[in-house]
């Protein structure tokens, strides 16, 4: 039996700035501080807070500013990690895709994937594993693996490259947008009690008695100071998860927990994969997987694995890496697309657990841990999007088997509907446009400039709506966020800028930074010729 859906139909809450700053004000002890704001940190908020604890978040930036909005957009068990035989990591995966679907079913849905075999060799070795996926997922299963000769691979997927194709096989897995996923559990995290502030950064740890015992935290519009205090304290910080530890001077010294690995992505028109289907390539040139999946109206093509030596707050796709994803692609689309073609390219750091010894990033899990410093502070490190709700799970279990938290009910997410929770009406394939609201399009259509379209699907109304109900104060926030304009277009998202930013000022009083936000859709349309020249640039077009 599934979550009831029907809690979705709530009205929304607000979110206005004076008031959460009023909430972070007040005196009084948390049971759970968390400091990120991603899927992770989000993920354990919803979770502790639903088990009946007070619970607040911080985030230096947007909520999924970092690699959480950055994803190749698929919920998978990890095809992939089938050739590792990482079984159990899969089998995690598979379970918690199907809770990401059922309970979000307006930003995750299934997706068919098409894997085209060009080799004799290709179709049975590929599609033995296909059928291995699909025992380890049991009845969390999305549809039956195919054998499909070269006639039917092309009808469900007519952009593949016809010359030399024997055929394919056919399965499934799932596609989300993981920024609006993201904003959907902060919203429902809140829903459910929790207070949770974006644009506030940790700048300390409190301690008493050696023991961590809160946060301390500054407002980045007003400067202002808060101290939160709170029995556990989760650093969920992602790539940023070393630099919050080293806010202990106990571990200043210590080893770092994670290394960093860039995946690249760029978009381009829909016409060069038309259908419904996705493509895998499980092999390209250099070992790794390639997928093109139609998104948001546009096609996909990622991802890369990129070691990189620091995080970085805007990772940009390297040259190198924009040629390989174009030339891959090429490989196997009937159209090769170039670099004119690109709409948009960005790229995302996996903040993946260190291992012992030298090993590359390629070959590093996706697993998590869960780290108890001696001195009480919680750090959870890796994983992937479609396990963040295990995650968050574990992370809160292990401040209890900690004695951290002295009690709390049962984990209560694997059945709880986020805001807006509805069965879908659409494809996420589909243009941007109120199908991203799910129940709570009737809410947008209430608010002034419902009918006033600024471009690429993006409403006044949707502007509105994304101030006063889901944390927005820039125009960043809301065209790479709330809209995923900068991620797939972005130039038509510098021509909206300043619209944006008027519309934010009417709703908030404050300057919502239209100039730099330009500056950074610029830097979408260009990538750094190597990873040492950063300052010099080849432009798409």
């Amino acid at each position: 039996m599934g979550p009831d859906l029907t809690t979705s139909t709530q009205a929304p809450l607000r979110t206005d700035r004076a008031d959460l700053l009023a909430r972070l004000a007040e005196p009084g002890d948390y049971d759970v501080a968390v400091i990120g704001g991603g899927a992770t940190g989000l993920g354990v908020a919803l979770d502790a807070v639903t088990r009946g604890l007070r619970v607040v978040l911080v985030e230096a930036h947007d909520f999924a500013k970092g690699t959480s909005s950055r994803a190749t957009k698929l919920v998978h068990g990890g095809v992939r990690y089938l050739e590792q035989r990482n079984f159990p990591l899969v089998r995690e995966a598979l379970r918690e895709r199907q809770i990401l679907l059922r309970n979000a079913p307006h930003l995750a849905q299934p997706l068919a994937f098409v894997v085209p075999a060009y080799r004799f060799w290709e179709r049975p070795y590929y599609g033995t594993g296909l059928v291995l996926y699909d025992v380890l997922a049991g009845k969390a299963g999305l549809g039956r693996t195919r054998w499909l000769d070269a006639r039917a691979i092309t009808a469900r997927q007519p952009g593949l490259r016809t010359q030399g194709l024997r055929g394919g096989i056919e399965y499934w897995d799932g596609q989300f947008d993981d920024a609006r996923l993201a904003i959907a559990l902060a919203r429902t995290a809140a829903r459910a009690g929790a207070l949770l502030v974006n644009h506030c950064a940790a700048v300390g740890l409190i301690r008493e008695q050696g023991r961590v015992a809160g946060v301390r935290c500054e407002d980045r519009e007003t400067g202002r100071s808060y101290a939160l205090r709170a029995a556990c304290v989760v650093n969920a910080a992602g790539i940023w998860v070393d630099a919050v530890r080293r806010l202990d001077t106990r571990v200043e010294a210590a080893e770092d927990t994670i290394l960093f690995s860039q995946g690249a992505h760029v978009v381009v028109s829909r016409d060069f994969l038309p259908g419904d289907r996705a493509l895998l390539v499980p092999r390209t040139r250099d070992g790794r997987v390639l997928f093109a999946l139609p998104w948001m109206g546009r096609t996909v093509i990622g991802t890369t694995d990129t070691p990189r030596p620091s995080q970085e707050l805007e990772p940009r796709p390297l040259a190198e890496e924009v040629d390989f994803l174009l030339g891959e692609a090429g490989r196997y689309l009937a159209r090769a697309p170039g670099a004119g073609d690109v709409s948009s390219a960005w790229a995302g750091l996996r903040p993946l657990v260190r291992p012992p010894g030298h090993a590359s990033t390629k070959d590093v899990s996706r697993e998590h841990v869960v780290r108890v410093e001696d001195d009480g502070l919680v750090t959870v490190a890796g994983g992937k999007w479609t396990t963040y709700r295990a995650m968050a799970q574990d992370t809160v279990d292990a401040c209890l088997d900690a004695g951290l938290l002295k009690s709390a009910g049962p984990c209560a997410t694997a059945d709880h509907p986020l805001v807006g929770a509805e069965p879908g009406r659409h494809s996420i394939g589909d243009a941007p446009g109120l199908w991203g609201y799910g129940s709570e399009r009737d809410a947008v259509l209430a608010l002034p400039g419902a009918d006033r379209e600024l471009g690429g699907g993006l409403t006044e109304a949707m502007v509105r709506f994304a101030a006063r109900h889901e944390y927005a104060r820039t125009v960043e926030d809301v065209l790479a966020r709330r809209s995923r304009l900068l991620f797939l277009d972005a130039r038509l998202a510098r021509e909206l800028a300043n619209e944006v930013g008027r519309l934010l000022a009417e709703e908030t009083g404050l300057d919502a930074g239209a100039g730099a936000f330009r500056e950074l859709a610029d830097s979408y349309l260009r990538w750094p010729a190597d990873a040492s020249s950063s300052g010099t640039t080849s432009f798409s077009r």
